[in-house]
């Protein structure tokens, strides 16, 4: 067997709910990773089990630099490496692997060369029929909800069932043809490793006469330069030029209780390019398998999913008609940088003179998970391992219809738990409030399935909004106050103002504001979201922090950020919180630990938090908090009470008040992205596609007549202090002349 890479990993198993020592060979031509217990298993021929790479996807945990995931045949399978450094090696061994067998190479044979044009306008094309497909597969719904014979309905039944395989095949082929059109845009990184999860790393020309050489490390693999011979052929033509492919691991040994020993290494060998090799097709199972097979896979992960193609390109499948103008291209996004965030529900009321058209809880947002998928795999184009997703063009047909900084203001949907805060008489308690406010400020998100993108703001856009307290809600007086001197004016002096401002946009900083005069209590902060892919997931880097004062205590709490992940991205999409915040007030003394738990793959609850509340020099806490950040969350006290200190199932959430378009400023949110708004409510993505790429032009000119002028971007309401981004205006600084 001509393998590329053989050494020892540890690999998860259900049975013993550990992790087992186990020696892998990789056979890069038959696509195939075969695990042994044992070096002398592998001599003998004795195979424990083995996944099948066509088609793969590797994941990495962002929290883990040794682990890594094979997803496959609609399981996924959990390997340990020694270190960081063995894991890179392994990934880019299968990286190479999962490439030769996923994007085959057209026939030379045909003699028809078309062009990168050519090609992109055919992907445009099939991305345009997948859509119409995608549409139409909700007709059955309709037709099985009509349908009173118990026979036609299974056999409506049974054909979207068939129709949603093929529409996630056409999905996972477009995904991988774009891989290809990116790729052959980036010819000019000639020496790196292109991969299924390196998609962006170029395509290259390989040498007229690549050398056969022995190696003990896998090296580069090189594909034509030209992106329109990726095809959908099982063969492999001689045009495919794959450099040396033995590397021996053996003396890489895992440390695990049962590890064997690596022993000799296996020999190294000089083997011919596969160029010259047939696909050993017929010595590949069908599926991937083990000996037990409740040892090696996590089953739960595709519970009620059958989502992952064995094939991703159908090799009989008819060419697409042309149905698309010139100015059709759906998948030619507008550059610009975008950050990846988890969706929150937005809350506008009815009540006038505020604006309520784009309420979260209209019926149009509320899409099935096969459309999830459809959204992810066109991400997944276009990126890779590790990538910051900032960098990364994101299609219009993913976003959701508002803004990211008016997505910040759902920090304050419990404002009374907030202004609770300055209520509190004791430091103790004002520190439990505000770990309570903290608490309940990240359940208010989406309650549907889809996790769409957020707006990227515009540098200068800024967002207003404010809250009524409920006693305000309920007997409204028409002599309220208003505060014309803060953040929001047309707002009461009794209510929590709200303001944001994306004040840098390379890289995107957000900075907001929030206050209740009445209370005297405000929160500034400021977030650099960093978005990274991580194969399976999505990670979401929250950079920044957020302050709490109490100015008649003159209290000020630093706090910050959990982390967020979307999991799963390719079967049932899930989003979690993972990281360790911390809470601390240099005047009184107290501080919290708050730990947000993301779930292991063997086992554990999803949205688990921690969290400890310390007084002034004390080791062990007075309050210990457990539960989930999206539920119930319990406190046990120190005097040994046990009580619910947070159900974010039963308090309610307060809609915050917007003030109509027609009374907004040019650059506020809302009236900013009205168009975008307007025509992805519409579902008119090539319209909202354009109205998002003319804003985009916009502050591009705007940065070019700035760069032209040697002038540099003032701030609207916010300032650079140090590391942190102040709000010009805060209560604190206007209440000074009061006290004097």
């Amino acid at each position: 067997m001509a393998s590329i890479m053989e050494g020892p990993l540890s690999k998860w198993t259900n049975v013993m709910k550990g992790w087992q020592y186990r020696w892998f060979v990789l056979d890069y031509n038959a696509g195939l990773l075969s695990y042994y217990t044992s070096k002398d298993k592998m001599m003998r021929g004795s195979r424990r089990g083995c996944v099948r790479l066509r088609g793969a996807v590797i994941g990495i945990d962002d929290e883990d630099d040794s682990t890594f995931t094979i997803t496959v045949d609609q399981k996924t399978f959990h390997f340990q490496a020694r270190d960081a450094d063995e894991r890179e090696k392994w990934i880019h061994a299968l990286e190479g692997t999962i490439l030769r067998h996923t994007l085959q190479l057209q026939e030379a044979e045909t003699g028809f060369v078309p062009s990168v044009q050519d090609f992109d306008k055919k992907l445009a094309e099939a991305d345009a029929y997948l859509q119409i497909l995608i549409d139409q597969l909700k007709l059955f719904d309709e037709k099985i909800k009509d349908c009173k014979e118990d026979e036609s309905r299974r056999k409506i039944e049974n054909l979207k069932e068939t129709t949603c395989t093929m529409v996630e095949s056409i999905k996972h082929c477009i995904v991988l043809l774009q891989i290809a059109k990116d790729q052959s845009n980036e010819q000019q990184h000639a020496n790196g490793l292109i991969s299924t999860i390196n998609p962006v790393d170029g395509i290259y020309q390989p040498p007229l006469d690549p050398p056969v050489v022995n190696t003990t490390m896998p090296t580069q693999t090189t594909l034509p330069t030209d992106a329109s011979q990726v095809c959908k052929s099982d063969q492999r033509p001689s045009t495919l030029q794959v450099g040396p492919i033995v590397t021996v691991m053996g003396s890489l040994q895992t440390p695990t209780p049962n590890s064997t020993g690596s022993g000799q290494s296996g020999p190294s060998s000089s083997v011919a390019s596969p160029s010259h090799m047939p696909l050993l097709s017929h010595s590949v199972p069908d599926f991937s398998y083990s000996s037990s097979e409740d040892e090696f896979y996590d089953a739960d992960e595709f519970y009620q999913s059958s989502t992952s193609p064995k094939h991703c390109i159908d090799p009989s499948g008819p060419q697409a008609p042309s149905p698309l103008t010139d100015e059709a291209t759906a998948l030619k996004r507008p550059d610009t940088t975008e950050s990846l965030n988890s969706s929150m529900s937005n809350g506008t009321t009815d009540a006038d003179p505020f604006d309520s058209h784009d309420d979260r809880d209209d019926e149009g947002e509320g899409e099935s998970v096969e459309e999830h998928k459809s959204v992810i795999m066109h991400l997944l184009s276009q990126v890779r391992l590790g990538m910051d997703l900032t960098k990364v063009v994101l299609p219009t047909f993913i976003l959701e219809r508002r803004s990211l900084l008016e997505m910040y203001a759902d920090f304050f949907a419990h404002p009374d738990l907030f202004v609770s805060i300055a209520e509190q008489p004791e430091a103790r308690e004002r520190m439990v409030h505000v770990v309570k406010w903290y608490l309940s400020a990240f359940h208010a998100g989406r309650k549907g399935s889809v996790a769409k993108k957020p707006y990227n703001p515009i540098l200068g856009e800024v967002f207003y909004c404010h809250w009524d307290l409920p006693s305000d809600a309920e007997e409204p007086s028409p002599h309220t106050e208003t505060v014309s001197e803060g953040p929001v004016p047309w707002s009461s002096s009794n209510s929590v103002c709200f303001v944001a401002e994306q004040v840098s946009h390379h890289p995107p900083i957000s900075a907001f504001y929030a206050e209740c005069l009445n209370k005297k209590i405000q929160f500034n902060a400021h977030i650099w979201t960093k978005s990274k892919f991580l194969g399976m997931s999505i990670g979401v880097h929250n950079i920044g922090q957020g302050c709490v004062s109490c100015l008649e205590h003159d209290e000020h709490y630093i706090l910050t950020f959990p982390n967020g992940y979307g999991r799963s991205i390719l079967t049932v999409p899930w989003v979690e919180l993972g990281g360790e915040c911390n809470i601390s007030c240099s005047k009184s003394g107290y501080s919290a630990n708050i730990v947000f738990h993301t779930k292991p793959f063997y086992g554990g609850k999803k949205h688990r938090i921690t969290a400890e509340i310390f007084s002034p020099n004390d080791k062990k806490s007075f309050c210990s908090i457990e539960g989930e950040w999206n539920g119930v969350m319990y406190a046990k006290w120190a005097t040994g009470e046990n009580t619910v200190f947070i159900d974010t199932k039963r308090i309610g959430i307060i809609k915050k008040k917007v003030r109509k378009l027609e009374d907004q400023l040019d650059y506020e949110s809302r009236r900013l992205w009205r168009d975008v708004t307007l025509n992805l409510k519409q579902r008119d993505i090539d319209a909202a596609t354009e109205a998002k790429h003319r804003l985009e032009e916009k502050q591009r000119a705007e940065a070019r007549e700035r760069k032209e002028n040697e002038q540099q971007w003032e701030t609207r309401l916010f300032h650079e202090d140090g590391e942190c981004w102040v709000y010009d205006e805060p209560l604190l600084k206007r209440l000074v002349p009061q006290r004097h």
